[in-house]
């Protein structure tokens, strides 16, 4: 009954109020008496009312405030979704590439391969990639072969031995246009490796140069020239050397020889070259080992069987696996005439100049991704020496490859030395296998690689 009341009472006192607001706003500017009763209930229902207009007005701004910071955190979440997607190159499509590392040894490079696809996978979960290991000495051959046919990978990763000879038989992508702006980051020296005649055709991703892996516990003074190898060699120290022209292009600048003239022809019979080649035969006399069977000479250093050997940056991880801090890294020893000049190389990724468009953009963005700052970490981890100059090597193995690349001499890309590796292959392996005279192998050699170059 109270509550009927009280009801009752609240509703007179609502039509009260709601008639004297009419009258208001028809423009009785008269104040109109109200009942002290009703002045109290009209007192207590404004408080009520300013109550709740607050409360209202609270939780409208906490519910801005909330919509605020929500729109402000899926703003700030939607910026760096957007910048995260900026920064990784569009690729739309599967991508299929060979690489050679499982060559390199048992680990290292393929393992940093494997590792940072997984992190393509992560980046692009929809797309797959289609892998191929191909042994080393067949990769150029297999590409050039299904290339010309009209097929082949999107793309491969190798040295740049063959990029002037696949891109003058039309062999490989020219990404001159392709990579404007996008290689700014890249060592000059890393950028004109990638060129031929003046133009782009490779996505650079390494530099690398030989170097001399040593065991620390048996190579106590490291020899820095080449009279104190012999010594050493003379000895008992046990040094290894692979029989390849490439493994021992650096003694040719120990010893003042010089490759190519400024036309192309071959000068290597005018000095240098034969010193080069008589000085390792008289290593060998020394008790140095030479062998063509490059994994057994890996195994023989790392077993402990040889003390020290030439070879180079791609065997880090795999020298360290067996060594561990007990490895060290040297320059080549200078000589008579100089420093030593290993050929400085340049890894990069070739582009199928069959693909058009879409699959094209793909290929090169590929690249790209893969020699960028977060996968090319990867391969710094076991041994790589960057292209990107903003990426720095701290271990001190790759340190000494750093400076042997810094002080190698760049691998030219010219016509005439496509026809250097068969002839002076030759030569190395009449001179250091069979005891040949040095200088004829050389002046056989060099006239040879003049006759196949029109010189």
């Amino acid at each position: 009954m109270a509550t009927k009341k009280l009801f009752k009472f609240i509703s007179a006192l609502m039509v009260a109020l709601t008639i004297t607001v009419m009258l208001a706003a028809c423009g009785d500017n008269t104040a109109t008496p109200v009942p002290a009763t009703t002045a109290a209930a009209t007192k207590a229902a404004t408080t009520a009312a300013a109550t709740t207009a607050a409360a209202t007005t609270a939780a409208a701004a906490t519910t801005a405030a909330a919509a605020t910071t929500a729109a402000a955190t899926t703003t700030a979440a939607a910026a760096t979704t957007t910048a995260a997607a900026a920064a990784l190159p569009a690729i739309t499509g599967n991508i299929s590439f060979w690489h050679a590392y499982g060559s390199g040894g048992k680990g290292g490079e393929a393992d940093a391969l494997a590792a940072g696809l997984v992190q393509f996978q992560k980046d692009y979960p929809s797309l797959q990639t289609a892998p191929l290991d191909v042994p080393f000495d067949q990769l150029y051959k297999k590409w050039e072969t299904e290339v010309a046919a009209g097929g082949g990978p999107d793309l491969f990763i190798g040295p740049n031995d063959s990029l002037g000879s696949e891109a003058r038989a039309n062999l490989v992508a020219n990404l001159d246009e392709a990579l404007k702006g996008k290689l700014d980051n890249i060592l000059p020296v890393a950028v004109n490796g990638s060129k031929v005649d003046g133009k782009l055709y490779m996505v650079p991703e390494s530099l690398k140069a030989v170097a001399m892996f040593y065991n620390k516990d048996k190579v106590k003074t490291v020899p820095k020239t080449t009279d104190e190898l012999l010594a050493a060699a003379k000895a008992g120290t046990k040094f290894g050397f692979q029989t390849s022209a490439y493994h021992n292009f650096g003694w040719t600048g120990a010893f003042g020889g010089k490759l190519l003239d400024d036309s192309g022809k071959c000068v290597a019979d005018q000095g240098g070259f034969s010193d080069a080649l008589k000085y390792l035969q008289d290593l060998k006399a020394a008790g140095a080992q030479f062998l063509s069977d490059a994994d057994k000479l890996h195994q023989a250093f790392q077993n402990g069987q040889i003390d020290a050997v030439v070879e180079g940056p791609w065997m880090t991880a795999d020298f360290t696996k067996a060594l561990g801090d007990k490895l060290g890294i040297a320059a080549i020893p200078a000589g008579a005439k100089g420093a030593a000049n290993p050929l400085t190389g340049v890894d990069g990724w070739y582009i199928n100049p069959n693909l058009k468009g879409e699959k094209l953009q793909n290929a090169i963005n590929f690249a790209l991704y893969m020699t960028s700052p977060k996968i090319e970490n990867l391969f710094i981890a076991v041994g790589h020496i960057p292209a990107d100059k903003t990426l720095k090597v701290t271990d001190p193995i790759s340190q000494g490859f750093a400076t042997a690349v810094a002080t190698g001499l760049p691998r030219p890309q010219s016509k005439s030395l496509d026809n250097f590796w068969t002839p002076f292959g030759d030569a190395y392996s009449l001179v250091l296998d069979k005891g040949s005279d040095p200088v004829k192998a050389v002046a056989d050699a060099c006239s040879q690689m003049n006759k196949a170059n029109g010189k």
